[in-house]
């Protein structure tokens, strides 16, 4: 009982922590819905590399990348490699252009960037609007049940809870300060969530007897542990590989990322942001890897009698004392957060701007649109699965297949017209989701791949065949 208020005391005060610097953010604001959705495109390259990192690699990172390690063992290595070249591909080439012509075309979401310029381009913004209000909530939905997760294995607490007191703190912050409160509380969360992973995965693999010793007592598990090629892939190594890169690109199908390159105070900046997410990205997926891995020697009963995914919170109790116990769960919930935060203000966003035009300006009406998309996620996370790398990959690779080729189309300055661009949307993530639902083939190459292909694939279509007739 004295350890649990001790870890309950610590994990309190960085949630008080949290809410404190989002809601100092508001003092720094302008009444206005661009600085509420974009903080007037005024943010300095550390914090968008700090935001972007915490934001794109959330409770995915904490629950579901960890317990895939657990059951895989050191291929999952590939996953994250894969995906962080593919990421930084995306980086070089597109947000970039983005950013500049975002500010040109006075775009302050990513739907109104793929509308602009095109004949008909309020059906194109309210259709992706509708696509990232679904798809980015079921995300943001995921966040919140992954922080439940991690309060009910240590506190034994009703799932629900956990997911309440996770969308209330989101909520008061984001208020206050919209996307400059994200921001802000996503750079603190994300060096929590690095301070955190590297000091559990450094107690864990000396527990193990060091490096040599942990890779022996893998193999003796099971020598799959140790395989550095994935099992049971039909296709080979390459496709898999090449699914997983294609992941990572998929960050330009992703609003609640996208909108960073937007708020950057330059363009000349965009080159240090994206080495040092990368970087420290890099160390945060590598952390995890070795977090999961030591779990599956020290704790070998979760895979028959627990849950691979809550192999971070059991470890720490099992390895730290209470305040750094308390210091892991609050990592581990601002992954969830920064992720949450991020989903919600850009679906806050799609609804206000993008759904309801005219009340676009309206800057009382954003702010009601983010309580509105709080309670709507709130919704979907109480209602929703507990399978935290599932619901993510899933709300990924839906986003990634239906916004992502067109993003590309209009980054790149492409002629298009309406049709095709709906076109787009549709045929992508209809390719994603049988390739998901009804095929399943997921294991064999993530469907990022062939619903982004798809989408490509309609647009090059229009281009060689009608083009000619607009």
């Amino acid at each position: 009982m004295v350890d649990q208020i001790g870890i309950i005391i610590a994990f309190i005060f960085f949630l008080l922590l949290f809410t404190g610097v989002g809601t100092y953010s508001a003092t720094q604001k302008k009444a206005t819905t661009t600085d509420y959705l974009l903080a007037s495109r005024s943010v300095n390259p550390w914090l968008t590399a700090l935001s972007a990192m915490a934001t794109g690699q959330s409770g995915l990172l904490f629950i579901g990348q960890v317990g895939f390690a657990y059951e895989s063992g050191i291929s999952t290595i590939w996953l994250v490699i894969g995906w962080v070249i593919g990421d930084y591909l995306a980086w070089w080439f597109v947000f970039q252009p983005l950013r500049q012509l975002s500010e040109e075309t006075a775009s302050d979401t990513v739907s109104a960037f793929l509308a602009q310029n095109i004949k008909g381009y309020r059906i194109i913004s309210l259709i992706s609007a509708l696509i990232t209000l679904v798809f980015l909530g079921t995300y943001a939905a995921a966040q919140l049940v992954a922080g439940s997760k991690a309060l009910n294995s240590v506190f034994g607490w009703n799932y629900n809870l956990g997911i309440i007191i996770g969308a209330i703190i989101v909520a008061v912050y984001c208020f206050s300060g919209g996307i400059r409160a994200s921001i802000w509380t996503d750079a603190l969360q994300g060096i929590l969530m690095l301070g955190s992973l590297l000091l559990l995965v450094i107690v864990a693999v000396i527990k193990c007897g060091g490096l040599s010793s942990l890779w022996e007592s893998l193999n003796s598990i099971d020598p799959n542990l140790t395989n550095l090629s994935p099992q049971s892939l039909p296709l080979g190594f390459i496709p898999f590989f090449i699914g997983w890169m294609v992941a990572g690109f998929g960050v330009v199908g992703q609003p609640h990322i996208m909108v960073r390159a937007m708020a950057i105070d330059s363009v000349k900046n965009l080159a240090f942001a994206r080495n040092l997410k990368t970087s420290l990205g890099l160390t945060n997926s590598f952390s995890a890897l070795g977090i999961g891995l030591t779990a599956r020697v020290l704790l070998p009963n979760l895979l028959t009698s627990g849950d691979p995914e809550l192999a971070l919170p059991y470890l720490s109790l099992e390895l730290l004392p209470v305040v750094l116990v308390g210091l892991i769960l609050a990592g581990l919930f601002s992954a969830t957060m920064s992720t949450a935060d991020s989903q919600i203000i850009s679906c806050s966003a799609a609804l206000t701007q993008d759904i309801f035009p005219g009340m676009s300006k309206s800057y009382n009406f954003a702010k009601i649109g983010t309580l509105s998309v709080t309670a709507i996620v709130l919704g979907i996370a109480l209602a929703g699965d507990n399978n935290v790398f599932a619901l993510v990959t899933f709300s990924w690779s839906v986003l990634a297949s239906g916004l992502g080729p067109l993003l590309l189309v209009k980054v790149w300055q492409q002629p298009i017209n309406t049709t095709t661009a709906i076109a787009m949307m549709v045929t992508g993530i209809a390719t994603a989701l049988v390739w998901r639902v009804v095929l399943s083939l997921s294991g064999v190459i993530y469907e990022v791949l062939p619903g982004m292909l798809a989408g490509m694939a309609v647009y090059g279509v229009y281009r060689l065949f009608f083009s000619k007739f607009n």
